[in-house]
């Protein structure tokens, strides 16, 4: 194969990555601050009914997206423990158990001590909020618009910095 060959095909290869990698990135602009938060029914993990977003109005709600399999999912698990019981009074934790079966679920939410409410999700709330991957948290306002998003596991210094005072009536810097 002559370079001339060579270099047209690896031309069209990098066209077809940078093509994929701007359709999965797409998903990523799908919400944003300041626009309302995607509600839908999601059926509870325990079985026990539907949760939606809306249900929360008029409490800031932090909508993680986790699984039983995520290594950061584990990672921050007992920080937005810690951080749900210290603002009980002022927000609902709203786990959302994506691409993991509810047996493994279940014993992850036991493991950990978890608290907050949990719902199943068949892929398709991870879609409409644009989740590259695992985990990704999205605060979401008394009035149910987005406040802040986080592509990637939160942390202790994380909550207490950007979504503590978010939570407690604060402004923060971006």
């Amino acid at each position: 194969m002559s370079n001339r060959g060579f270099i047209a095909i690896l031309g069209a290869i990098a066209f077809v990555a940078l093509l994929g990698f701007g359709l999965l990135a797409k998903g990523a602009e799908d919400v944003a601050v300041g626009e309302p938060a995607p509600d839908a029914p999601m059926p509870r993990l325990d079985g026990s009914g539907e949760t939606r977003i809306a249900d929360y109005r008029g409490s800031w709600v932090l909508v993680n997206f986790w699984a039983s399999w995520c290594r950061p999912c584990e990672e921050e698990s007992p920080a937005i423990e810690a951080f749900a019981n210290r603002n009980r009074d002022r927000l609902v934790v709203l786990g959302i158990n994506s691409e993991d079966n509810s047996v493994d679920a279940n014993d992850f939410i036991d493991r950990y001590g978890l608290s907050w409410r949990m719902v199943e999700d068949d892929g398709e709330r991870m879609e409409t909020y644009g989740v590259l991957g695992l985990p990704e948290s999205f605060l979401v306002d008394p009035n149910g618009d987005l406040a802040l998003i986080q592509r990637g596991p939160v942390d202790e210094r994380f909550l207490a910095e950007r979504v503590e005072p978010l939570v407690r009536g604060a402004t923060v810097e971006p």
